[in-house]
């Protein structure tokens, strides 16, 4: 997995758990990471995704179907009039 990005890059302290940083330091000498920065970082990019993902869905379960596609139908019949014949 990749997680090179071009993006200028902040520094920053973290406090973690002991156990924590040890599992990090396993994947780095695993080379799954080159170091402890890139496998954090990895796993808040990680996480801010799911939660974008889990916050669309909670907003999409907000919306009515019936109101939707009485929205999109709006008007169609009228666009429909203004087509060719075929």
């Amino acid at each position: 997995m990749d997680h090179r990005t071009l993006m200028p890059k902040t520094k920053v302290a973290l406090t973690l758990d002991a156990e924590l940083v040890e599992q990090v330091d396993e994947l780095v000498a695993k080379r799954q990471f080159r170091n402890r920065s890139q496998a954090v970082e990895a796993a808040l990019s990680d996480k801010l995704r799911r939660l974008a993902r889990t916050r669309l869905a909670r907003e999409s379960a907000k919306l009515n179907p019936e109101e939707e596609k009485q929205l999109a139908d709006e008007g169609l019949s009228d666009a429909l009039d203004a087509w060719p014949e075929y």
